[in-house]
Formats: structure tokens, sequence, C-alpha cells
């Protein structure tokens, strides 16, 4: 790649734009890979550790809090180093922190590698719709931002199998070692393929992005500590630390023309609604991943390799009916269609809860496909949702927060079934699989809010 400036909306063409959409694609694979597997592998990494069901969610949520909490900073700075120098670092960043995770010998240290794993992750993930936004031309730009949701999906559904293939050969360690050659070959992309790409000439807004990383990392850490019942003097004082940092950092981007932290999206209906569905169905589907390893491995006693192979039918299921809602999406209200996806994810987390002891693999698999299909039919319609809604000029942070409501439902959502590993003391495993079923029909009447804001603004027309 030449050292040529390329501007926004010009993109690239033939050879070059296949190298880098590689480069691009190549980086988030590797951070959705990774996420996916360390789901699969919880329960062996528990064990192994000598770490309780509830504490090993630590393992998940210290990723995720991690990410949420420098994903906003870092698109930020991404715009002022230059958005492939920003994915560089996250790239070298994550293979280093790979390292130290397979390292790791108790909860603490696992923990920690993970954390720094998020940040490399937030890197990549911050940056990686931006790029797309300069290797492809403005009339092209929704080729490569759907080819980017297929890597996604790509790396949600190879991640059961992978973490099966490896944990039946290798011990759990490996599944972080993996990330070597991927994050090898990936760095080279990045360095070679990336196109150059303008830099913002403003100063970076430091205290703003320590007031966001304070305000998250307090929040969960103090929310956490609630579910584990450790400590609760300090949890509330968490809290309340967390609360004032938010609060402060809410009242320094007022007014900005272009914030670090755009609550003014939040003000306008049709994006909070579709931020408040995307949140809350990613809090049911997060009950969903943590919890089902747990109640396959020590309910129906199946096999890590079996767990993970059975997982796999969820990813599948959204990468299946992808196609279909793709071309539905931008014809059919996502008042519909998400309400009518998200009905069909809960339907199928209640027939989870309706399995019978001995139930056999594909009883599990079958409904596992029909939760992980109706939850294709959410993710694309409420995803366009939220960009449409976004004025023009804020797509940026439009796309910043699609991530936001993703990692806060999926922290809320480990969270959560820690809070039910810790409290519940018959059957937690279930009681995880019904909240599921409860979040993912509650996203649904929320999703529904739409249709009738919909009428009520068009009777309003109707009587001007």
């Amino acid at each position: 790649m030449t050292g040529k400036i390329l501007h926004e909306g010009e993109g690239l063409y033939g050879l070059p734009r296949a190298l880098a959409m590689f480069a691009v694609a190549l980086s988030v694979l590797l951070s959705v890979l990774d996420y996916a597997i360390a789901n699969v592998a919880l329960p062996t990494i528990a064990r192994d550790i000598h770490a309780s069901p509830s504490s090993s969610i630590w393992v998940i949520n210290a990723y995720q809090m991690a990410c949420l909490a420098t994903l906003l900073p870092l698109a930020s700075l991404g715009s002022r180093l230059g958005f492939a120098r920003l994915c560089r670092i996250g790239l070298a960043t994550f293979v280093v922190a790979s390292v130290f995770c397979a390292m790791s010998h108790t909860l603490l240290e696992l923990a920690l590698a993970r954390a720094l794993q998020g940040i490399g992750g937030a890197c990549i993930m911050s940056v990686n719709i931006a790029l797309v936004r300069f290797i492809y031309p403005h009339a092209e730009i929704g080729k490569g931002i759907a080819l980017n949701g297929v890597v996604v999906a790509t790396g949600v559904a190879l991640g059961p199998t992978i973490a099966s293939a490896v944990l039946s050969v290798a011990d759990w360690p490996w599944i972080f070692l993996i990330n070597l050659p991927l994050g090898g070959a990936a760095m080279v992309a990045a360095l070679v393929y990336l196109p150059v790409t303008p830099r913002s000439l403003s100063s970076f807004d430091l205290p703003s992005a320590v007031l966001n990383v304070v305000a998250i990392g307090c929040l969960v850490v103090g929310l956490d500590s609630l579910a584990h019942r450790s400590g609760p003097v300090v949890a509330v004082w968490l809290l309340l630390i967390g609360a004032a940092a938010f609060f402060q950092l809410a009242r320094r981007q007022t007014g900005r023309s272009d914030p670090m932290l755009p609550l003014d999206l939040l003000a306008v209906p049709d994006f909070l609604i579709a931020f408040n569905v995307g949140a809350l169905a990613f809090v049911a589907s997060n009950f969903f991943i943590i919890s089902m390893p747990f109640t396959l491995e020590t309910v129906l006693h199946r096999s890590a390799v079996a767990t993970g192979l059975l997982i796999t039918p969820w990813p599948v299921g959204i990468v299946a009916i992808s196609p279909l809602v793709g071309r539905l999406a931008d014809r059919v209200p996502a008042g519909i269609l998400s309400s009518i996806g998200l009905c069909v994810t809960g339907t199928g987390f209640v027939l989870l809860c309706l399995l019978p002891a001995d139930a056999g693999n594909l009883d599990i698999a079958w409904r596992i496909a029909i939760a992980g299909m109706g939850f294709g039919i959410f993710q694309a319609p409420n995803n366009r949702a939220m960009m449409v809604a976004a004025p023009r000029g804020r797509s940026g942070s439009a796309s910043g927060m699609v991530s936001v409501a993703r990692l806060w439902g999926q922290t809320l959502g480990a969270m959560f079934v820690a809070l039910t590993f810790g409290f519940v003391r018959h059957d937690p495993t279930l009681r995880c699989l019904e909240l599921a079923a409860a979040c993912a029909f509650g996203a649904a009447l929320v999703s529904s809010c739409r249709l009738v804001r919909g009428r009520r603004l068009a009777g309003g027309n109707n009587g001007e």
C-alpha cells in the first residue's frame, strides 16, 4: 500500500481493495473468535484454576468490561492517530495478552490478561467500520459493512467448533495460544495493506477518556461485588464513584459538536428504542451463551467437546438466516422484523427450558438453532434502525453506539448470570434460561413500541 492519504468516499478498487478488506476481516475475526472460544471453555477453565462458576464469569466479564470502557475513547483516539495505526496497536496488544492468558495460573492473573485482551479488541472494533468507509467508495460502503457483519457472524460460528477441537487434543491454554499465528498474519496484512487515512487535528480529550473508563469500570466492578456479596460497603462506594464520574462525563460532553460520549443521540426517540432493544437482546443472549455450557456439562452430562459442538447451532442459525434478513431489512420496518426475531429467540429459550433430562443431541441442537435464527432476524434490522435514526454526519458516533449497546448488554448479561449462580441454590442454569426467555420477550415488547410510534406519527401527519 502506498503512503498516499486516502479520503473518505474515494475508496480503493480491484486487488488493493480486496487486500485491505482482507486485513480488516482478519483483525475482526481474531477479536470475535477469541471471545466465542472462551465462552465454551469456561467450565473447563473454572475447574482447572479452582474457581467457582459464579467467580469464573470474570474470564468473560474482564474482557467485556475493558472493551466497553475503552471503546468510545479509542474510537476518538483513532481519528487522531490514524485508523490503521490504532488497528495495528490493537493487534499487537491482543497477541501479547493472549500469551499472558495462556501463562495464567489463577483467576486474577487470567482476568487481568483478559482485560488487556479486551483493550486490544476495542482498538480493533472501534476502527473497523471507519476503515471500511475509506476502503469502499461512498456508493458501495453498504457492501463493505455487510461483509464485515458476515465476518463477525462467522467468528461467532467457528468459536464453539474450534474450542471443541482444541479441548479434545490439548489443555485450555491452547485456546489462547492459537491466536499467535492468526494474530501474526493479521499484523502483517494490516502493516502492508491498510490504507493511510487523514488524521483529526483536534486534541484528544484525555479527561473525558479517563472519566469514561472510571465510570464504566467502577459501575461494573461494583455490580459484580454486589452479585457475589463480597464487600457491600466497597461495592456501594464503587457504584457512587462510577455514577459521579458518569455524571461529570455527561456534563463535559454536553454541547460538543462531536462528543466522545454521544448522549445526544439517545435524545432521538427511534435511536433510543433501538439502543435499548439491542442492549436487552444481548442481555438475553449472554444469559444463554454463558450458562448453557454449564447446563450441558453438569446437568445433561456432555463432554467439553460435545458442549462446543452443541452450542454451534446458535451462530450457525444466525449466519443461515442473515442473507434473507439482509434483503428484507430495507423493506420491512424494524419494529416488525426485530420483534418477530426476538419472539422466535424467546421461544427457542423456552423450548430449552423444557428439555427432558435424557434429551438427545439432536433434540438439544434444533432448539438452539431456532433461538439462533430468531436472533439473526433481530440484529440487522435493529442495527439499521439505529444508523438511520442518527442525524446526518453522525454515522461514526452511531456506529460506536451500536457496539456499545452490544457490549453493555453482554456485560450486564454476564453480571446477571454471576448473580443468578451466586443467589440461586437449586438449578441456577435453568433459572438463567428462564431469564433469557424473559429478556428476549421483553426486548420484543420494547421493539414493538416502534410500530405504535409509527402509527402515531402517521396519524399526526395525516391530521396536518
